[in-house]
């Protein structure tokens, strides 16, 4: 579940990330830790250490933050982190269930779903940058292709791994990667799974920026604190300009994207594939 903390507000030097802006705890938000800086730059932490994979909680408590900050005057712009050494590994095949005590519904009573959250979060407001500091994996890569801008470390490791699942691509890369990369390079990515590091991504324009390991943080907030020294009504005009209607696409791809998982996840391939991630080996696919 997704819970606000309830300490007191403290407000303490960061020196851990190479700047020294005072933050204020904003509060947690289920495994994601929010400190606002002097500068009007919010921290979103993920605190799921080492892997920090995903699920249906982990991705309301993404949306339930940002969307708080989206709320919260001293907030113009966000840096989205990763405790531990990789920025998001997809999902945790090994442990597929919900770590809810009941399943969630939403307004309409449908069942909640993952990419239901993934709208809510690309539906926020405020810009975001994100610090990725090893792997973006599967749908760790479309996490970190919500955010505005990508700072990576040479370390950083990029795959849309689904083909070698026997999966289709989810969490809206059908949109995403494709603005990012250009569909061609989009296509070979899904295509083939292909894992690539910070420096051939930020090539291709998967990152914008590319800074030595210890200096990923410092670096997204640099250029957060940039964003947020300009008129925050300009550039929340801007954004909403340049985005377009990029969450009512979100929505469209991630039900096509979840009705092809639906029967993909039927067939002896996906078996298979799961299979061989688990065991560290080739999969033997049969096209059935």
């Amino acid at each position: 579940m997704v819970t606000v903390g309830t300490t007191e507000p403290t407000s303490t030097p960061n020196p851990s990330v190479g700047y020294d802006p005072l933050m204020t705890d904003f509060g947690t938000f289920g495994d994601v830790h929010v400190a606002i800086g002097s500068d009007h730059v919010a921290t979103a932490e993920i605190r799921r250490p080492p892997n920090n994979f995903f699920d249906l909680d982990l991705i309301e408590s993404l949306a339930a933050a940002i969307g708080a900050l989206d709320d919260e005057p001293a907030c113009r712009a966000v840096v989205l982190c990763s405790e531990g050494k990789h920025f998001c590994a997809g999902a945790n095949f090994a442990d597929r269930g919900s770590t809810s005590d009941e399943p969630r519904r939403n307004r309409d009573g449908s069942p909640r779903h993952l990419y239901d959250a993934a709208f809510d979060l690309f539906s926020t407001r405020t810009p975001v940058v994100a610090a990725v500091q090893g792997a973006a994996i599967g749908g760790g890569l479309g996490v970190a292709c919500f955010p505005d801008f990508r700072i990576a470390a040479p370390e950083a490791r990029f795959s849309a791994n689904f083909a070698r699942l026997g999966f289709h691509h989810g969490f809206a890369l059908t949109t995403t990667l494709p603005l990012l990369v250009g569909s061609q390079k989009a296509l070979e990515l899904l295509y083939t799974g292909r894992r690539i590091g910070g420096e051939e991504a930020v090539a291709i324009g998967l990152a914008d920026r590319l800074v030595p390991l210890d200096e990923v943080r410092h670096a997204a907030h640099e250029l957060a604190a940039e964003i947020a020294a300009s008129a925050p009504l300009a550039v929340g005009s801007i954004r909403d300009t340049m985005r377009g209607d990029l969450a009512r696409q979100v929505r469209a791809a991630t039900d096509h994207e979840k009705a092809q998982q639906n029967w993909l996840q039927t067939t002896d391939d996906w078996t298979e594939g799961v299979a061989a991630m688990a065991e560290r080996r080739a999969p033997d696919f049969k096209g059935r």
